[in-house]
């Protein structure tokens, strides 16, 4: 019986000192997403816009019979590559044909031959031939066609709304299919528009040291906007919505709070984004990961 009475003692006396509390601080601090940070910085920011550009031989020679005769011999074929006054085709009269080795057995001193020889009159390549060894040709009928190596260019054809930008960048780079690059100069574009596409042409110079095939396209690289010393966030930093219209960013009031801030974004290359407007000083603190989902003034823990 005092047993009893003993243990119900104790009883009450425990309900009336209460359970110690639970520390609700621990769960909170648990709670917290941990997040890394990462600061602004200031960088150029550029956005580039690429076009195609075919190669063309501005100037082709058409090499033309300067006699009526016989094509004698023909010292080049399709594709060659040949030098200024360079022999290229000879010719020989009817007449010499027929009497010219009966002259020379008469009087071999006279050296009659009747022969004419054809030269290049500027370096570059064959690109066509008309005839063959043996055929009779007619003064003045075109025996091939010599595109001039020197007036080698790129044809580019870009929207008419672009035409400042081309004008801005006089030097541009061009990568050919097997990855090469050409330095070239944007000349000025040609005074005509293609009225369907909208599209004026520009002509792009260019100094190879071997031979560029004609009708290669290459890829030109355009500056559309240049911002220098924009500042930047990295691009995992920048939250958006699904249809991508409104931008975001988990600022660090402190060490322990995240608020959301919408920002206009500018220049975007992948890795970077400039971040136009509101304007952030240089020791302000963002969210770098663990941002995604975070609620405005979210609680936080910077992983260290």
């Amino acid at each position: 019986m005092i047993k009893n009475i003993a243990a119900a003692g104790f009883s009450l006396l425990l309900a009336a000192c209460g359970t110690p509390a639970k520390d609700h601080s621990l769960d909170t601090l648990e709670q917290r997403a941990t997040v890394e940070i990462t600061p602004p910085k200031r960088q150029d920011m550029a956005s580039y816009v690429d076009f195609n550009a075919s190669s063309s031989y501005l100037e082709k020679s058409y090499i033309k019979a300067s006699i009526n005769g016989y094509l004698k011999d023909m010292k080049v074929k399709m594709g060659d590559v040949v030098y200024s006054g360079q022999v290229l085709f000879s010719l020989v009269t009817k007449e010499a044909q027929a009497i010219g080795n009966s002259i020379n057995q008469l009087d071999p001193a006279f050296k009659f031959s009747g022969t004419s020889h054809i030269r290049a009159a500027v370096p570059g390549f064959i690109m066509l031939l008309s005839h063959q060894k043996g055929d009779y040709v007619s003064e003045g009928e075109v025996l091939a066609v010599l595109s001039n190596k020197n007036s080698l260019v790129f044809l580019l054809d870009a929207p008419y709304a672009m035409r400042q930008s081309l004008v801005n960048n006089a030097a541009v780079a061009l990568t050919l299919p097997d990855g090469e690059q050409l330095a070239g100069t944007i000349g000025v574009p040609l005074a005509s528009v293609d009225s369907v596409a909208q599209t004026q042409r520009f002509i792009i110079h260019v100094s190879p040291d071997h031979a560029i095939p004609e009708n290669l396209v290459a890829l030109v690289r355009i500056v559309n906007l240049y911002h220098p010393n924009a500042l930047t966030l990295p691009k995992a930093a920048v939250l958006s919505n699904e249809t991508e219209d409104e931008f975001w960013v988990m600022k660090l009031n402190n060490d322990s709070t995240a608020v959301k801030v919408v920002v206009e974004k500018g220049i975007d290359d992948g890795r970077q984004v400039e971040i136009l407007a509101p304007a952030f000083a240089a020791n302000d603190r963002f969210v770098l990961s663990g941002n995604y989902g975070l609620a405005d003034t979210a609680k936080v823990k910077i992983k260290r």
